[in-house]
């Protein structure tokens, strides 16, 4: 079975993450979506509201929703994933990733770090610029699911 680990905070999941995990999911028998839980960021929405939100717009079956804290790599060959997918939106994302992906080749050779570009519409979207955006009253519609969309305006009322 060909394993692969989508991570990401995904605070909130936009239009560019399900982008990538549909054209993932055709790619491999099975897609982990993986929500790394970071206590250094102060997210919008909880670990168990992003990952019911993920739950509900990802319609694809081989595609499963799973929390981790820790070295990535570790968590691939918890789960038996040989890949890794990160998205590319720009050059300046591909000079992190790429760093990223030489470290864990270095920590674990035995998983692959597959780059898929962004789709065109998606190439300048991203979790940060979607919150700032909304939180100054823009509008982020056909940035994020409807779904997540209504969720963020509940959230700002509270």
């Amino acid at each position: 079975m060909r394993r692969a680990i989508y991570p990401g905070s995904f605070d909130p999941i936009t239009l560019g993450h399900l982008d990538v995990i549909e054209r993932s999911a055709r790619l491999f028998d099975e897609v982990v979506v993986a929500l790394l839980l970071n206590i250094d960021k102060q997210p919008m929405f909880t670990t168990e509201e992003r990952v019911e939100m993920i739950r509900a717009v990802v319609p694809d079956s081989n595609v499963r929703v799973d929390t981790f804290e820790g070295l990535l790599v570790h968590y691939a060959v918890a789960q038996q994933a040989q890949f890794v997918v990160r998205g590319i939106r720009a050059i300046s994302d591909y000079e992190y990733e790429l760093q990223m992906a030489l470290m864990n080749r270095r920590l674990e050779p035995s998983v692959e770090t597959v780059f898929l570009m962004a789709g065109e519409a998606y190439s300048y979207i991203s979790s940060r610029l979607i919150k700032e955006v909304f939180t100054l009253g823009g509008s982020i519609r056909g940035l994020v699911p409807e779904l997540v969309e209504k969720r963020m305006r509940d959230k700002l009322k509270r």
